[in-house]
């Protein structure tokens, strides 16, 4: 709070007035600490609007996108503050909650990942949309973010760009061997163990099980896959425990120990330890996400350009492909004093112009379905326009403002169930972990 000077007397900040109030200040003496500290956007022109972004990699920056919205109008003018790249997304969560958390309107727009969603609005931190984005625009987004999107019933992020766990596999192996690209999963174990018989690769199916969040990535699209859920639709009920959960947990393992396509080294890899062997020629089938496309074109990084394909993940039998989604999503600061000018920014940075853009300068997968028709995508980024049949099925994580300590369970819980081999009583303990942290 404050430093004492000489004789006891107390200095106070405007951080110490926001926080305790102005209790024992007196009304006249409060106002003139508030504005002697400094009112929300003191020091700013009453149409600037501030927007804090990560900092995504590609051929120009985001900054350069910023300065092109303020050259097309005259009413705002938008100053970016950078946040860390996606990579360093704890670094870039944790300014974001000190900005938002003072409620002082000192940030306008944000970029969040799809994951914090949730957490923002349930702390009232960011500013439902409904009201200013009607049903009709929310339509032209791809179902499963707007669902990411949305809590409470209430649409609090505006889609920016999408990214999705999907299948990629050897065109030349599966054309040589006549197989089809599979659709379920008991597919995709047949056609890698009759490759790895056939000694073309060592290895079949190459995934993400080390303890981290990838794995409750790979966990959400297994069980998508077999027709449940980890928490239920209002996110009160936790369904980790549900026979369509533990078959798909029981599926994971069996990768490795019963049909043998999937390593054992698995359990400790993310998302580079598995592209690696795959992009070197000695996987048939692998589930990354879209990053890897690129990587896989490239001669100095793999042995298998142009025999690469990419497809929605299997299901198992009677149930649908499940995507799980990514990416980084538009928020409006709800203690904003200038929402007509945040939503303005907002609106031309997701329409389908500027995500056309983004995809080609960041190859930022666009959220708006309609993109995937366009003719300057499929010049600029035809892979991308394979992604549409992909990204119809994605599907989000747990919708929950708790989902950091959701998360840890379920990668605690899991890794203990694909190594110990108990998997009903590892998501026994793990249900119960989580209703725990729900509470």
């Amino acid at each position: 709070m404050a430093n004492s000077g000489p004789g006891g007397s107390r200095r106070f900040s405007r951080r110490s007035v926001l926080r305790f109030g102005t209790a024992g200040l007196g009304a006249v003496a409060a106002s003139r600490v508030l504005a002697a500290c400094g009112s929300p956007g003191a020091g700013r022109a009453a149409n600037e609007i501030v927007f804090a972004s990560a900092q995504f990699t590609g051929s120009v920056s985001l900054r350069a996108y910023v300065d092109a919205y303020n050259a097309s109008q005259s009413k705002y003018k938008v100053t970016f503050r950078p946040l860390p790249p996606p990579s360093s997304s704890t670094e870039v969560h944790q300014q974001l909650v000190q900005s938002l958390g003072r409620q002082d309107g000192s940030v306008d727009v944000f970029t969040q990942d799809v994951i914090w969603i949730a957490e923002f609005a349930g702390a009232g931190w960011a500013q439902p949309l409904d009201t200013m984005i009607s049903e009709a625009e929310r339509a032209e987004y791809f179902p499963g973010l707007v669902q990411a999107c949305t809590y409470q019933g209430k649409f609090t992020a505006l889609p920016l760009y999408v990214d999705a766990g999907m299948l990629y596999y050897r065109t030349d192996l599966l054309s040589s061997a006549g197989l089809a690209v599979p659709k379920t999963w008991p597919d995709l174990v047949a056609a890698a163990s009759r490759l790895q018989q056939a000694d073309r690769v060592p290895y079949g199916y190459l995934w993400q099980g080390k303890q981290a969040e990838v794995l409750v990535c790979d966990l959400v699209e297994m069980i998508g896959s077999a027709g449940g859920r980890i928490l239920s639709e209002d996110g009160q009920s936790v369904l980790i425990d549900q026979p369509a959960a533990v078959s798909a947990v029981e599926f994971m393992a069996d990768t490795i120990n019963r049909y043998r396509v999937s390593p054992g080294d698995v359990l400790s890899w993310d998302e580079e330890p598995s592209r690696t062997p795959f992009t070197g020629g000695r996987a048939a089938f692998l589930r990354n996400w879209t990053y890897v496309y690129n990587v896989a074109q490239n001669a100095q990084q793999s042995q298998v350009v142009g025999k690469v394909g990419v497809a929605p993940l299997p299901a198992f039998p009677g149930g649908q492909s499940s995507a799980c989604l990514g990416g980084y999503q538009l928020g409006m600061n709800s203690s904003s004093t200038k929402k007509d000018g945040a939503l303005d920014f907002m609106r031309w940075l997701s329409s389908q112009t500027q995500q056309l853009n983004l995809a080609r300068d960041l190859s930022l997968a666009p959220t708006r379905q309609a993109a995937y028709e366009s003719a300057e995508l499929k010049q600029t980024n035809p892979f991308m326009v394979s992604l549409r049949d992909v990204l119809i099925g994605g599907t989000p994580r747990p919708i929950t403002p708790k989902y950091a300590q959701v998360s840890l369970a379920l990668q605690s819980g899991v890794s203990k169930a694909l190594s110990s081999g108990d998997v009903v009583g590892s998501l026994r303990a793990t249900k119960a972990q989580i209703e725990q942290a729900l509470t």
